[in-house]
């Protein structure tokens, strides 16, 4: 069986050089799916509130919902890390409340959990409870209201902030950073100034790893972006085999006698 993949494991790919292959999950088929591709690191991100739910932004998510996700998906991971996300409004109101809200993740699967934003303090709470952080500086998705919409980040004068945030996160004891939304040249400053990795998500091509929502890349989405790519048109495929289905059920064509007991 492959080595099991852990957050000491993650920052360590760093120094090797060695690219960190990062996607979403969020049940146990698709995290089977996943450990058995070889990825690295397994995301149960509230991306789930827009791909499964139908939410137009991840607000609407809550911290049951992730703990249900997060537990159905760790049936599936076994090698890679299993990271949860932070729900909005489950941690921003103090340390203790970011520090209980991680324990539900835990104690629900999770192998660490990932908040967005200049949450210093609460990182540093949290590893110091022992609970492996990953930092998402740039596009941070529970903003989206305050940004108005899903925009590029550091532009112009933001830069040197954003590589100050990063640095706070790291000295804070986060284990890597995502960074989405970003410009490619900032994205590989921020990087070049951390020991730690920076996993992007429309950061360009010079980060340590990337990370993409499952349904883009697979192609189960009628929206395409682009800071994805699609690498199998899994929607064409499914819809075909769907309506192989009904073809097969109203022309009396399934089920045959082998298919009958």
């Amino acid at each position: 069986m492959p080595e099991k993949v852990t957050a000491p494991k993650i920052r360590a790919m760093k120094q090797r050089s060695e690219p960190i292959v990062c996607i979403t999950a969020y049940d146990a088929y698709f995290g089977r799916l996943m450990d058995e591709a070889g990825v690295d690191l397994v995301l149960v991100g509230d991306s789930l509130g827009n791909v499964l739910l139908g939410h137009e932004t991840t607000i609407p998510v809550t911290l049951e919902t992730m703990a249900h996700h997060t537990a159905a998906t760790r049936r599936g991971v076994v090698r890679a890390m299993l990271c949860a996300d932070l729900p909005f409004g489950s941690y921003q109101s103090s340390v203790s409340q970011c520090v209980d809200s991680a324990v539900t993740l835990m104690r629900a699967g999770a192998e660490g959990v990932k908040l967005e934003g200049e949450y210093f303090a609460e990182v540093a709470a949290l590893v110091k409870a022992g609970i492996p952080v990953l930092g998402h500086l740039g596009m941070t998705p529970q903003s989206v209201n305050k940004f108005g919409g899903p925009r590029v980040q550091g532009k112009g004068g933001g830069g040197n902030a954003l590589i100050d945030a990063a640095k706070n996160l790291e000295d804070a004891g986060a284990f890597g950073i995502v960074l989405e939304l970003i410009p490619a040249d900032l994205a590989s400053d921020i990087t070049a100034a951390l020991s730690i990795p920076t996993i992007g998500i429309g950061a360009g091509p010079c980060c340590d790893g990337q990370i993409q929502v499952m349904h883009d890349i697979l192609g189960l989405s009628d929206r395409q972006f682009k800071h994805a790519r699609r690498f199998v048109d899994g929607e064409g495929m499914l819809l075909e085999g769907l309506r192989q289905y009904t073809r097969a059920v109203r022309g009396r064509a399934f089920p045959t006698e082998e298919n009958s007991f």
